[in-house]
């Protein structure tokens, strides 16, 4: 496994096409504005070698010799659980470690090549097995280029006026395919080793070109990356984004050439379904725990700055309560993640997957609360978070003397200390980044909408009309008083299975010969 120095020093070996800021990157490690985006990584790399941190951070690999778990095919709920304090470790540490989604495209894509190898016995699954033991083995990063440009969204792919606002299959040759069209919204994307290409949506048969999943160097021919600064680096006052940070960027795959042991889906179309449906499962777990990790942030901050304004968080009434609200907002989210391991379920392919619907409700509750748990930073804060001099005043010897002793809070902490919080409680809630973080997280691994529907599509709500129904049945309503024959039309019903047979079922039932059918918790 590589230290964080040494997967940095690995990207020099590579030479992407990488344009920011409008001019060409001619050195993606020495490029200063995706900086904070490698060290974010690199803290994947360093936490797995450190010794207190490897049995969340590592298990083994294919070959039986240790692997990064963010490169790892989930075995167990206990690998889930581990997954899911990893994610929370790392990104209390980087903001967004960005790495895990590596686990989230591997394990779903094992699910998908596995039922492709089982309805075509094709070599699918084996390509992917090997390519994930030979990332194990170099240890490497590699970004998810999921989401597509999408275009006109009224219209599938195949029905697009401009089809390279998905990438698709243009040609098909002995050795491999060539793809074109592009990827947008790929996380860290100019500092991965590779990309690892999937669709985003359900495919039918006529979209079954645009149905394909490939892994592509960062620095394959035909291939440009487009990408904004990770964070705010060099800026004075990013006290946190200016170390570490996310970088997004979109992918251009103008015939890019891919070699067949590298393609785990090619038309497939009925599995691209399975893998996007299995990926969002896989992906929302782990975003439950990279916003426990940012609110793990949150509190820290939270509790210093009372404390820099004189506050005691604990005694003083309305602190106590916000407080206590974003730990509850923090936990309760995490707590879906922790029922959501503890509750995954073996896939036919032999990996462990969360539970579907706690995953959702979590990732559900966190879209909707990072806001809340912002607004009750702030409120914790103060609005010196906003109208804090810039720092260059700090090293004025005109203003430095002036803010340093009128701008205290207590006695007891400096001003120097305040204004670094207060900084640092900007930089996530309040500025550019803070801003970067609510829409990520309400729309990174899908947007809330999509999550209401995998809740509603997984949760069995007619189990629990099954047991309103048996209550009904059991007297439960009549006290005693006799059957009653209620039933919702259509479930063997008042009149959806023939009016004139009920009412001669309910007076044999009077007669104390019932023969209502019984309760099918399966049915319709």
């Amino acid at each position: 496994m590589k230290s964080a120095l040494e997967y940095k020093e690995s990207l020099r070996e590579l030479n992407p096409k990488v344009f920011l800021g409008g001019e060409r990157v001619p050195s993606v490690a020495d490029e200063p504005r995706l900086e904070p985006g490698i060290n974010a990584v690199g803290i994947t790399y360093d936490f797995a070698l450190a010794e207190q941190h490897k049995t969340v951070m590592t298990c083994d690999g294919f070959d039986g010799k240790p692997t990064n778990r963010f490169l790892a095919i989930n075995k167990s709920t206990q690998d889930l659980l581990d997954k899911l304090e990893a994610v929370r470790l790392t990104c209390k540490v980087a903001g967004c470690a960005q790495r895990y989604l590596t686990h989230d495209a591997f394990n779903a894509l094992y699910e998908a090549t596995w039922q492709i190898a089982q309805d075509k016995k094709c070599e699918n699954h084996n390509r992917l097995v090997a390519y994930i033991a030979a990332a194990q083995k170099s240890d490497l990063s590699i970004g998810v280029a999921m989401t597509d440009g999408k275009g006109d969204r009224s219209v599938r792919p195949s029905q697009q006026t401009q089809p390279d606002t998905y990438v698709h299959v243009v040609a098909r040759r002995p050795g491999g395919i060539f793809i074109t069209g592009v990827k947008a919204i790929i996380t860290g994307a100019p500092y991965m080793h590779e990309l690892l290409v999937m669709p985003c949506r359900r495919m039918l048969e006529e979209d079954k070109d645009f149905a394909v999943a490939c892994a592509v160097p960062i620095d394959a021919d035909g291939l440009t990356i487009v990408t904004r600064p990770a964070g705010r680096p060099g800026q004075e006052s990013a006290k946190f984004s200016a170390k570490f940070a996310q970088s997004v960027a979109v992918a251009h795959f103008d015939n890019v050439f891919v070699p067949y042991e590298k393609v785990f889906i090619d038309g497939e179309f009925e599995a691209a379904h399975l893998m996007t449906t299995n990926y969002a499962t896989h992906h929302r777990h782990s975003c439950i725990g990279a916003r426990a990790g940012f609110g793990d942030l949150l509190i820290g901050a939270g509790a210093m700055m009372a404390r820099a304004n004189g506050l005691d968080y604990e005694k003083t009434p309305h602190l106590r309560e916000k407080m206590v609200d974003l730990i509850k907002i923090t936990e309760g989210f995490y707590a879906c993640g922790i029922a959501a391991s503890t509750m995954g379920e073996l896939d036919r392919a032999g990996n462990f997957r969360p539970d579907r619907v706690y995953s959702n409700i979590g990732k559900l509750l966190l879209a909707n609360q990072i806001y809340d748990m912002h607004r009750l930073a702030h409120d914790v804060s103060g609005g010196l978070v906003v109208a804090l001099p810039s720092p260059e005043e700090d090293h004025n010897p005109e203003t430095a003397p002036m803010l340093s002793d009128l701008l205290r809070g207590s006695p007891d902490v400096s001003y120097e200390h305040r204004a670094n919080v207060a900084r640092f409680i900007e930089d996530l809630t309040a500025s550019e980044t803070g801003g970067w973080y609510s829409v990520i997280s309400m729309h990174g691994g899908g947007s809330p909408e999509a999550m209401k529907l995998e809740v509603l599509r997984n949760y069995d709500v007619e189990a629990r009309s099954d047991l309103v129904q048996a209550l009904f049945d059991r007297d439960a309503l009549e006290m005693g008083k006799g059957v009653k024959v209620d039933r919702q039309p259509g479930r063997c019903c008042a009149v959806g299975c023939g009016g004139d047979d009920l009412v001669k079922q309910a007076a044999s039932a009077k007669n104390g010969k019932s023969n209502l059918p019984s309760i099918n918790r399966n049915s319709g």
